[in-house]
């Protein structure tokens, strides 16, 4: 446990010594900046909201998903082959699967301190609302685990993409295809949701945009979260063995 421990701190210490960490973290800063400005103006008008405040930022979460992601994970292998190191790392007394979750975890809690401004966010907008109760402890928690486990999934995705090649653009690249992907296949089963035909509730499960949507309100249902999990855990999966491939050459 010690080692990988020791892993984690020396991946999330790359991200801090680095230029691209700072600029993945400015902008994150400026686009939750937007949003934070989007949610004043809305708060100003007469109407009272049908949505919560936390659903408001959902298109924003989407875009610093998809362009986040892919930076934050793309040297965690191919810089390592890239330069040499990573023979040396995979001959020192640590196991692949040590290698694999400390990887994940340094990244995963990159994107989740990236995020932690957002708190503020909604912190200042609940201090400042006159007395009213527009926030909760629910609607905070549900809109924060449904960012960790879509950005799990998406680090995870990352994570596979970079242990494919020695590139850190190439990794990247593959990255935001494949994400992209997910984002347009979340957006055909959101389209088809409504119907019934066997076919539309297959693909109902990867409605991310609901399930999204739902967590921004404060809703948590089990299946999401199972399934966000295990796609997750599966690209982990397939890290591993790109990892350990290289036994086989």
């Amino acid at each position: 446990m010690r080692t990988y421990w020791t892993l984690v701190r020396r991946e999330l210490a790359s991200f801090f010594l680095s230029l691209t960490g700072y600029i993945i973290i400015a902008a994150a800063l400026f686009l939750m900046g937007y949003s934070f400005v989007i949610i004043l103006v809305k708060l100003q008008k007469p109407m009272p909201m049908s949505t919560p405040i936390t659903e408001l930022i959902t298109p924003f979460f989407w875009l610093l998903l998809l362009l986040t992601t892919p930076m934050i994970t793309m040297r965690l292998f191919a810089l390592e082959k890239f330069s040499g190191t990573f023979e040396t790392l995979m001959t020192a007394p640590v196991s692949d699967f040590q290698v694999v979750a400390a990887k994940f975890s340094a990244a995963l809690l990159f994107y989740a301190l990236m995020w932690l401004p957002l708190l503020g966010c909604l912190l200042v907008v609940q201090h400042y609302a006159g007395g009213k109760t527009i926030l909760d402890g629910g609607v905070i928690g549900g809109t924060f685990l449904g960012i960790l486990l879509l950005g799990g999934l998406f680090v995870s995705l990352g994570c596979c993409a970079s242990a494919l090649t020695q590139s850190q653009v190439i990794a990247a690249m593959i990255s935001l295809v494949f994400g992209t992907g997910i984002f347009l296949l979340s957006y055909l089963a959101s389209q088809l949701s409504a119907q019934e035909t066997w076919q539309s509730q297959v693909l109902g499960c990867f409605a991310l945009f609901d399930q999204m949507r739902y967590f921004a309100r404060g809703v948590v249902d089990t299946r999401p979260v199972v399934l966000l999990v295990s796609l997750t855990l599966f690209f982990l999966f397939l890290t591993l063995r790109v990892v350990e491939s290289r036994r086989w050459k």
